[in-house]
């Protein structure tokens, strides 16, 4: 049996560097998913869209509403900018985490499927979080079940975005979990300090010398030692990571860099090393951090593989597109191995 889907996936993520559109061909043949990517691109957010996004946890109940509505346009918009004459099946939307708190049963990504679908005349698949956390698990990472049916030739996937996570399979079962915070940390720091929206290839922090003290507070942060299943977000970095920064805003900027550059790479080397990972693949933005990179390998055995940059930019929102198709077909796009739920499902709302 084949099945075919050309379905778009479209992914935001915490660090709002942009929104990522990866048009992708599917097919299943012989027991087996592929992919090739038809088309892809990324969207840079305008000022306004930061700041809406940045603050959209502020808002109140209306208000609230209101930018769920109107992002949702806005993504509809880019896909109309995207897609000329392509085939399009469905859309696959993640959306913008504003709420991630799965102890509390709340989670919220913005990006109303149903203005996506009335302002592209398209099928939208989204909300693939909710059901997850509804049966007691962690609503994330999601990417696993895409890493497995995927990309099986490697023995890790790590992405490195707004928070660096990875998923491997130990004991014939999927395990991810989120590391630790990245992007969503240096670019709030550099857009603060140098008024630009990254550290190109971690050049800046490479100036900066390592803080012991700094180093050692973030290193002891309990998420660290907690057993899997685990995931971050937003209001974890604003509770835990930015009052430890705060502490050290006297040593300056680039020593602050430095010494977060360190603490990344050392609590990915660490999980690499005590899954005794050989071969991993890193992919988001932060690999393009060739400073950060090479502060990972110098810590870790591993052989580091570096894809293309259309794997390295698309690969979660490839991913995206894919759970959209396993849930047209009824499939399990959440793992509870990963999450921690009570069971396997299937998430995902339909609008048509």
């Amino acid at each position: 049996m084949r099945i075919v889907y050309n379905v778009l996936g479209i992914m935001s993520g915490t660090s709002l560097d942009g929104v990522d559109l990866a048009l992708c061909k599917f097919v299943y043949l012989n027991g087996d998913w592929s992919f090739s990517v038809t088309k892809s691109a990324s969207y840079e957010y305008p000022k306004e869209w930061v700041e809406r996004l940045s603050f959209a946890q502020n808002l109140n109940a209306y208000h609230f509403v209101k930018l769920h509505r109107e992002y949702g346009v806005y993504i509809g918009k880019l896909v109309n900018k995207f897609v000329s004459r392509e085939k399009v099946d469905f859309i696959s939307s993640h959306g913008h985490t504003v709420f991630h708190e799965p102890e509390n049963n709340v989670c919220f990504q913005i990006g109303c499927p149903m203005q996506i679908a009335a302002t592209t005349n398209l099928k939208v698949v989204a909300d693939f979080r909710t059901l997850d956390i509804a049966l007691g698990g962690q609503g994330a990472p999601l990417v696993p079940i895409g890493d497995k049916l995927l990309f099986s030739e490697y023995d890790a996937c790590v992405n490195l975005g707004g928070f660096a996570n990875i998923s491997f399979e130990t004991n014939s079962l999927m395990c991810a979990f989120d590391i630790c915070p990245v992007n969503i940390i240096l670019n709030e720091i550099v857009n603060e300090a140098f008024n630009l929206a990254y550290d190109d290839k971690g050049m800046l922090g490479k100036k900066g010398m390592v803080n012991s003290s700094l180093l050692k507070e973030l290193d002891e942060i309990n998420f660290y030692s907690k057993m899997r299943p685990k995931s971050l977000g937003r209001e974890w970095v604003e509770a835990i990571v930015k009052p430890i920064l705060k502490k050290y805003e006297g040593i300056g900027y680039y020593d602050i860099l430095a010494t977060l550059y360190y603490h990344f790479a050392n609590q990915i080397a660490k999980v690499l090393n005590d899954n005794e990972i050989e071969k991993v693949l890193f992919t988001g933005g932060g690999t393009f951090n060739t400073y950060l990179i090479e502060l990972i390998q110098g810590m870790t055995k591993c052989e580091l593989t570096i894809p293309s940059q259309e794997i390295i930019e698309f690969k979660e929102a490839i991913i995206f597109g894919f759970l959209g198709v396993l849930q047209q077909e009824g499939e399990v796009n959440c793992l509870k191995s990963v999450t921690g739920a009570r069971k396997d499902n299937c998430g995902g709302s339909v609008t048509n």
